[in-house]
């Protein structure tokens, strides 16, 4: 089973997020896509390097791949990016169809 790590607010439990324009629309809302990792030190990594100030703010969860999609759902997010470097960060946008 394919497990992904999420970095999760502390405060409100919001899922950190990748913010994204719409070019085409541009009065259209911005997409949320949902940002996951494959290891958890990955994840670690990532707010280690892109968020100093407020990585004591964030828990890292984990979740089971059949569980994206309701998760998506739920939370309303466009896609997800998997990421692939932390540090980069090199990131993999998929969007849901």
């Amino acid at each position: 089973m394919q497990v992904y790590y999420l970095l999760r607010s502390k405060a409100d439990g919001s899922y950190l997020v990748a913010r994204i324009n719409n070019d085409e629309a541009p009065a259209a809302k911005t997409s949320n896509y949902l940002l996951m990792f494959n290891e958890h030190f990955d994840a670690l990594s990532y707010l280690n390097t892109h968020g100093k100030d407020v990585s004591d703010r964030f828990a890292v969860e984990s979740i089971a791949a059949t569980q994206i999609a309701n998760l998506m759902q739920r939370w309303g997010f466009k896609g997800v990016g998997i990421v692939q470097d932390p540090i980069l960060p090199n990131i993999n946008f998929v969007a849901k169809s």
